[in-house]
Parts: structure tokens; sequence; C-alpha cells
């Protein structure tokens, strides 16, 4: 509706659901009043910030596709729905570990982050980082409770980040960045829970044998790509593995023997 003045709303204080999306607003200060909100939508508006004042029963915030660039001011106790689509992120300054410990699902896709650091809030179950300019993982250790993880579109040429505190990971989604070796997809075999793993559009995707080089080194995968690992497969994928191992050992020999 266009609409840039919503101070109206301070009078509603009963409000539990408010949609504002599809308008012109700068500034959500009069939403301060709705102590009883429970689920705000502000998509497409002019915001440059998600600042608010703590609203103590806020669940559910979505501020897709405006023009914020940080995470200052969101401090909401109950918070376990944060989605920040396609913003101007670039950093994770001002996420509030003390205050967002009830998170469980941040939509960051599409913003301008280099780096997953500080993204690390206690109990994230599910992390959406698709299409941004990420080229480190750093600081995944602390996400001990996550369950799926987007990280399609991106920059990524290496997986060291991935930590065995990340027991609770069953799906990785890594399409279209750019690992070239299957020795970098073996870095995963740190996950121990991981079940489903999609690839594909990467350079190593490429290469003769594809999925058997992948389940060769991460046997316990239950999905690759779209498809569901076939029994004979696996049973391939062993037989690379094993004969893998057996060069490897030749090589430690040789490498004794040259020392001698």
């Amino acid at each position: 509706r266009g609409l840039t003045d919503i101070s109206l709303l301070e009078h509603f204080i009963h409000l539990r659901y408010v949609d504002l999306s599809k308008n012109k607003l700068k500034d959500l200060a009069p939403l301060s009043s709705l102590t009883q909100l429970l689920w705000l939508k502000v998509d497409r508006n002019l915001l440059t910030s998600a600042s608010m004042q703590e609203l103590p029963y806020l669940q559910v915030i979505s501020f897709d596709r405006n023009r914020i660039v940080d995470f200052e001011g969101i401090t909401h106790p109950l918070l376990a729905n944060l989605s920040l689509k396609e913003n101007k992120i670039e950093t994770v300054l001002g996420l509030s570990h003390d205050h967002l410990f009830s998170l469980q699902v941040l939509e960051l896709r599409g913003n301008k982050m280099s780096t997953t650091a500080g993204l690390g809030v206690s109990k994230l179950k599910k992390l959406y980082l698709a299409k941004n300019t990420i080229c480190s993982l750093e600081g995944l250790e602390e996400l001990e409770q996550l369950e799926i993880l987007h990280l399609r579109d991106n920059k990524l040429e290496a997986l060291d980040g991935f930590s065995a505190s990340m027991k609770c990971l069953q799906y990785l989604n890594l399409r279209n960045n750019g690992i070239k070796s299957f020795e970098e997809v073996g870095k995963l075999q740190v996950l121990p829970m991981l079940q489903a793993l999609v690839l594909m559009d990467n350079p190593c995707a490429q290469e003769p044998d594809y999925r058997l080089q992948v389940l060769s080194w991460l046997p316990r995968l239950q999905r690759l790509d779209k498809e569901t690992v076939e029994e004979e497969e696996r049973e391939e994928a062993e037989k690379m593995q094993q004969t893998r191992k057996e060069k490897e050992k030749e090589k430690e020999k040789q490498k004794v023997r040259t020392t001698q």
C-alpha cells in the first residue's frame, strides 16, 4: 500500500500477527508497544536496520528483501525463526547469542557474507546461506544441534571447518561451489550423522566415477545429489576405497625406504 507511517498501530496493543510487507517503511519503532506480538512479516520494505525494542513473545520474524546490513537490535528471547533473505548483510555484527537462545531457523540466502564466523547460535537447527560469497567455513564447531546446512551457490574451494562436534548434521547442500578434489570431500568424514549430500555443479562432479568416488570417502551416505544410494553402488565404492587404501600404504612404505 506504499505505507511510510505505521504510528496508528501503537494503539493496537493486543495484536499477535502483523504483516506489513510491500510497503515503504524505514522505521519499526511504533511496533514497540505491541508486547503480545508473536509473528511479524515486513518483507519488501526500505528498512536498513532490523533494530526493535525487545518483544517478549515474538517467535517468528521475516525481514526478506530489505536493505538491512547487520543483526543489531534483534534481541527477542523467544525468537525461533528469523529470515533475512536478500538483504545486504556482510558480517554477523550484532548477532546476540545471549538473547537469541531460542533461535532454531536462520535464513540468510542472497546476502553478501564471505564467512560463517560468528553464526554459532547454540540451538540452531536449520541454517540457510545459499547465494552469498562464502569462501571460508569458520566457527561451525559451535553448531552442535544443527541438522540442515545450505551453502549452495557460494565460493567454497576447501571444506576445512567442519567438526565432529556437529553430531546432528544430516543434510548438507554444497551445490555450485568450487570443490575440485575428492580429498576435500573426504573431510566430511568427521560428520557422524551426515546422510544426504548435494555436490552437483562442482568441478569434482565432472570427474569419472563421481558418485563412486564420493561414496568411497563417505560410505554412510543415504542420498547423493537427488538420488538414493543403491546397494550395488555401495559395494563398488567399497572396492574403490580398499584400492585407494592399498595405494596409500604402498606410498608410505616407499617413503620409509627412501628415508632409510
